[in-house]
């Protein structure tokens, strides 16, 4: 359903270095720099964080969400443990199980350096 998503930044050297080390946890290499912009390509897509080109500020989204896919429970606490050694603070409830109409999943969620709520997601069979 998508191509890419695309994020904002106030900081590039920052962010990159906060995804690089939470996206290595799911096995995503180093996002490769195009000026103002990184990209992380991987088969299911691509996830891009920018700085704003209008000049203004980077917002964080109330109510957005971006989940990343997760092999493991454990690959989520990798990911979530990174994130907190790289700036990222914890939001939401603690990692865990969670059961809902969509079935029984692991989460984890944290927020970038710019407010970015993000989610590691385990689906569980």
């Amino acid at each position: 359903m998508f191509s890419h998503i695309m994020i904002g930044t106030n900081d590039l050297d920052k962010a990159k270095g906060f995804y690089d080390a939470v996206l290595s946890t799911l096995g995503v290499k180093p996002a490769r720099v195009d000026g103002h912009r990184i990209f992380y390509r991987t088969a299911a897509g691509v996830f891009s964080v920018s700085k704003p080109i209008d000049g203004k500020p980077a917002t964080a989204p109330n109510g957005g969400t971006i989940g990343f896919a997760a092999a493991s429970p454990a690959e989520a606490d990798a990911w979530h443990k990174a994130g907190l050694a790289n700036g990222g603070t914890t939001c939401e409830d603690p990692p865990g199980v969670r059961e809902g109409a969509n079935g029984k999943m692991y989460l984890a969620y944290l927020r970038d350096l710019d407010g970015n709520k993000i989610c590691a997601l385990h689906r569980m069979g």
